[in-house]
């Protein structure tokens, strides 16, 4: 990948967290934060080197939790943990397949948010929790399953217009005939 489709990743993790917390309107009728950044995580880990996706998690971490009323730093251990489990595991886990990055993106929507309460029930603050916990959980996963596969597309289609593609033309002309071994020449 090229710096561009690392600026694009960047970029959507910001406009993603910045999204999360200024559309009221989409936030209240579902009640819950509509947070893509473990999808993004997921989509790096699987595409990415080990630096870019521990750096997008670490400072998604931090731009989620600029934006919250939760104490600096608690959303970038789970995202850090995503990225990090991610990309060591990613020769077992079929990224081109379309269910596959649905499964993928389901389990880090539900497992960050819970990862993040409890790091956060480790903390003297006191998360908001109840019945209604398990389906937010399912909510945010069920949003990330849904944003996984598109976000392959979407940063695949990015891939295809900003990188080059390698020349497959030969150098050799196809009408050249080449002679192979020795060949016996009569005098």
């Amino acid at each position: 990948m090229n710096r561009f489709t690392r600026i694009f990743l960047f970029l959507a993790m910001w406009l993603s967290v910045f999204a999360q917390t200024q559309f009221q309107g989409l936030r209240d009728l579902v009640q819950v934060p509509i947070a893509i950044s473990p999808a993004l995580v997921s989509y790096a880990a699987l595409t990415h080197g080990l630096g870019v996706t521990l750096s997008l998690g670490i400072l998604g971490g931090l731009w989620v939790d600029s934006l919250s009323a939760s104490p600096v730093g608690v959303s970038v251990l789970p995202l850090f943990l995503l990225g990090f489990t991610l990309h060591l595991q990613r020769h077992l886990i079929l990224r081109d397949q379309g269910f596959a990055q649905f499964w993928v993106g389901l389990g880090a929507g539900a497992g960050v948010p819970l990862l993040t309460l409890g790091v956060l029930s480790l903390t003297r603050s006191q998360p908001v929790t109840g019945g209604f916990t398990v389906i937010h959980l399912l909510l945010l996963g069920m949003i990330n399953g849904v944003a996984c596969p598109f976000l392959f597309r979407m940063f695949d289609f990015l891939h295809r217009v900003f990188d080059y593609r390698p020349l497959t033309t030969s150098s050799f002309r196809p009408d050249r005939e080449t002679v192979r071994g020795r060949q016996f020449r009569p005098r």
